[in-house]
């Protein structure tokens, strides 16, 4: 009997081989390979050059109604496609047009549903799409991540999903990941050969998102993991909501739609994923209804790190008009775009009741006679309970944009929250900057009015903590950065070597050269991108606001030089007619050379800011100076512990 069992078994796996379809896609470069097998289940894997990254993983999707999209799939049709096309973004992250070149390969099923891959050169991506009548409940996602080898990996790890997503990377192996942890997006695994898989998700509408746990089945898997649908909050202040009790569905959702991509993008060298636009591609265009010529990115003279301690003035610092004039006279003298009112311009729980010494029309009004526009904070708590009333009443004032904060979550609900957000404010003409933000999925090219978000360990965490450190700076573009501009806040005028720095929330400092802030407007992508410190010493350091006044927000191109994560960063930008290059280091001094080769041709002036020869003892020392370069030049340049270099080059 035994016999008979096992000889049946047998047939069955067989006829379920013999019966197994496989699809194979290549990227235009012939390099990364995305293979597809449909049997009892539906599975991919991913590799290159012909050696496997990603073992076969399973996908489907379980709806309340008892059916699993992917479970004993019928197909019935598939088609490949390969698309090459150039994509003009409405602000200019990283370049000015982008390449757009995959193969796609859909798959069509008789239970009403698709599912689409994509292979790029850099990248490979699927996503579900359906046909379903009515409105659907999705009880779970099934994304696997099988890597056959205990890789590590650089691990954002939450505590739970009530987060500003504000992490440390800890670099641990895939083992280590069990399935009572898990980690915000994006996350990045380190193959071998110095070849990385970084897992993020694209598109993300109507669906909460995506974060990445481990399986006890499988040591070297991860897998997606969902927050489900709020079913209860509590409001414990002004800004601080807090989910309580949750539905037994992740979401409920059209059943004719696109769900999310699941991306993972594949890297030779470090530096290949800062110049990576696969999050950008995959995005929804912006509607061709809207308007969005009139978005202005720039810089804001920002208020809330400083603390307001403006001083060397006649009149008492605070949250008053007139330090706010003295920031708008600030950013008039030097071009930049925007003032900030951050925290503390309204009263709490009320966005129409402004503090006592605060008129935002007569600053409105002051900013308009000197070219500043005025961006305004706020808890997103504040502005959903009054949301009809406020954006009216920003209307009337003429503001330019709003900041909204302290969201902290992405489920559903709150992911149509940002869409929300996003639409109303590109009616009215606002720029949007998301704070206590989850990672971008996108959304900057559906709406490019939203310009930023945070969601980044940032400069505001060297007020209380020592996380916002030069290592911290130089794994952020690799990881955080990739999936979409981060509002980091530099800027700082007060630096520290790591011996001398102390979080003071007053009086804050950096952790860090002067250079290596400034090098930050060159290497962190923001296109609306704050100084964080005080105007007073901005006045007092001209040969920094000859730099600051002069580096732009956007990029017509990038390239990265050299780079290794978590160590340094070497890479050239330009905007029109000038390129800007940008150095940071880790808390280890070092050496780099800079080859001009990417200039073209004929006598260029630069103008370098580099570490002082006591930089490394005190942080605040730095020297400018010019000379010329060109296409044959190479140049040796130092930077100290916690260091940076910057240069302006022009005909």
């Amino acid at each position: 009997m035994k016999n008979i069992s096992r000889i049946f078994l047998l047939v069955l796996l067989c006829s379920s081989i013999l019966s197994a379809k496989e699809f194979v896609i290549n990227s235009p470069n012939k390099k990364l390979q995305l293979k597809v097998t449909i049997s009892n289940s539906i599975s991919y894997s991913l590799l290159k050059n012909g050696k496997v990254l990603i073992e076969p993983s399973n996908l489907q999707i379980g709806i309340a109604d008892g059916s699993v999209i992917g479970n004993n799939p019928k197909l019935i049709d598939n088609k490949t496609e390969t698309v090459k096309e150039i994509l003009y973004p409405v602000v200019r992250q990283k370049f000015s047009s982008i390449t757009n070149n995959y193969e796609e390969l859909i798959l069509t099923f008789s239970e009403n549903y698709k599912v689409i891959f994509r292979v790029y050169d850099d990248a490979a991506a699927y996503r579900f799409s359906t046909s379903l009548p009515g409105k659907i409940k999705i009880l779970y996602e099934q994304s696997e991540f099988n890597f056959g080898k205990d890789y590590q990996i650089l691990f954002p790890e939450e505590d739970s999903f009530m987060s500003h997503s504000e992490r440390i990377y800890s670099l641990i192996k895939i083992s280590e990941v069990t399935s009572k942890k898990f980690c915000s997006l994006p996350a990045l695994v380190k193959l071998d050969n110095g070849v990385n898989a970084l897992i993020t998700e694209a598109d993300l509408e109507d669906y909460p998102g995506m974060y990445l746990t481990g399986s006890e089945k499988n040591p070297y898997q991860l897998k997606g993991l969902f927050p489900y649908y709020p079913a209860k909050d509590t409001i414990r202040s002004d800004r601080d909501v807090y989910v309580t009790q949750r539905k037994n569905y992740m979401a409920e959702t059209n059943g004719t739609r696109d769900f999310p991509w699941r991306v993972i993008a594949i890297s030779e060298k470090d530096g290949d994923l800062i110049e990576n636009t696969i999050v950008f591609k995959l995005a929804k265009p912006s509607d061709k209804d809207f308007d969005f010529s009139w978005i202005k990115p720039g810089k804001v003279a920002w208020d809330w790190w400083n603390y307001n301690n403006i001083y060397d003035v006649q009149f008492k610092a605070g949250i008053n008009n007139n330090t706010y004039k003295y920031y708008i006279d600030f950013a008039s003298r030097y071009g930049i775009e925007y003032v900030i009112l951050d925290e503390g311009w309204y009263q709490f729980g009320n966005l129409l009741m402004q503090s006592p010494e605060i008129d935002v029309e007569e600053l409105v009004e002051y900013g308009n006679q000197k070219n500043v526009g005025i961006i305004l904070w706020m808890s997103w708590k504040t502005l959903d309970d009054e949301f009809a009333e406020a954006m009216e009443q920003f209307t009337k004032w003429g503001i330019k944009g709003i900041k909204v904060d302290f969201m902290q979550r992405d489920d559903q609900w709150m992911v149509n929250y940002y869409y929300k957000v996003a639409k109303e404010a590109a009616k009215r003409k606002l720029l949007v900057d998301f704070h206590g933000a989850y990672k971008p999925t996108g959304l900057y090219r559906t709406f490019p009015n939203v310009i930023t978000s945070e969601g980044v360990i940032g400069l505001e965490h060297s007020k209380w903590s020592e996380n916002a450190n030069p290592n911290m700076a130089v794994t952020l573009p690799f990881i955080r950065m990739f999936a979409g501009p981060m509002d980091y806040t530099p800027g700082a005028m007060i630096n520290a070597t790591k011996q001398s720095f102390k979080p003071i929330f007053t009086v804050p400092m950096s952790q860090g050269t002067r250079v290596h802030q400034l090098a930050m407007y060159i290497v962190f992508e923001s296109p609306l991108q704050m100084l964080a410190d005080n105007p007073t010493h901005y006045y007092k350091e001209p040969e920094c606001m000859e730099f600051l006044s002069g580096v732009p927000t956007v990029w017509d191109d990038t390239k990265v030089l050299d780079a290794k994560i978590g160590e340094y960063i070497l890479m050239a930008r330009s905007n029109k007619n000038k390129w800007y290059v940008g150095a940071m280091t880790n808390w280890a001094a070092r050496e780099l050379t800079i080859d001009f080769s990417f200039l073209p041709d004929g006598e260029n002036k630069i103008k370098i800011w580099q570490d002082g020869i006591n930089a490394d003892r005190n942080a605040n020392d730095f020297k400018m100076f010019d000379r010329t370069v060109n296409n044959k030049t190479k140049m040796n340049v130092h930077l100290a512990p916690g260091g940076g270099w910057a240069a302006i080059i022009e005909k």
